[in-house]
């Protein structure tokens, strides 16, 4: 029998895990399940994917010049056939999800989007009655852009990154002149719908 003196020390206990680690980390799990239960997840990433698409046939519809007919008519039966699509693919998302559109973060994110969006229909009017239609595509995008910026507020994070997109994209076409102003329609309700859809159906599901 071998001395003790000689027998291979076992291995040294490990060291009790930090107890703020453990804290922090269930800090972290107790957070991001708040932000999801107060969160409105139904943004539908292939809705907005087909926004986009629809938005590039009025563009192309529409041709240069804001100040044609043809140009406005476009533009507003696109705005009709969005909204249309918003809803549906919201609605069919929120139902595969369990997820209700009166809840808190589903009536807070309509609210917040819809006011802005109600607003530019308003100031449509008022300027196509004083025939200022070279103000309409910055106009549009900036508004829109902020009804997905205060709306994305109580939505998924890449939410109100779309719309601060917008709001830029808004910014420039008030700045430079009518022609670079209606191509940023296309690029902002075209590209950008069709980039940011496809993120949140890839990330936050369809």
């Amino acid at each position: 029998m071998r001395p003790l003196n000689q027998l291979r020390p076992s291995d040294p206990p490990k060291a009790p895990e930090p107890i703020h680690a453990r804290a922090m980390d269930n800090l972290r799990f107790i957070r991001e399940t708040m932000e999801r239960a107060g969160s409105f997840t139904a943004v539908p990433g292939w809705g907005g994917f087909l926004i986009g698409i629809t938005a590039v046939g009025a563009a192309a519809l529409a041709g240069p010049s804001v100040q044609a007919a043809r140009w406005r008519m476009a533009w507003l039966t696109e705005a009709v056939l969005a909204v249309t699509l918003g809803v549906l693919t919201t609605r069919r998302k929120a139902k595969l999800a369990s997820i209700s559109l009166a809840s808190g973060p589903g009536r807070r994110f309509l609210m917040s989007l819809v006011a802005p969006l109600v607003s530019g229909a308003l100031l449509t009017v008022a300027l196509s009655r004083n025939g200022s239609y070279e103000t309409l595509p910055g106009l549009w995008l900036l508004l829109y852009g902020t009804g997905i910026v205060t709306g994305g507020a109580f939505s998924v994070r890449v939410v109100p990154i779309m719309g601060l997109c917008f709001i830029a994209l808004g910014a420039a076409a008030l700045i430079l002149p009518s022609p670079a102003a209606e191509l940023f329609m296309g690029l902002g309700f075209g590209g950008l719908h069709i980039i940011f859809g496809l993120i949140i159906a890839r990330k936050y599901g369809g």
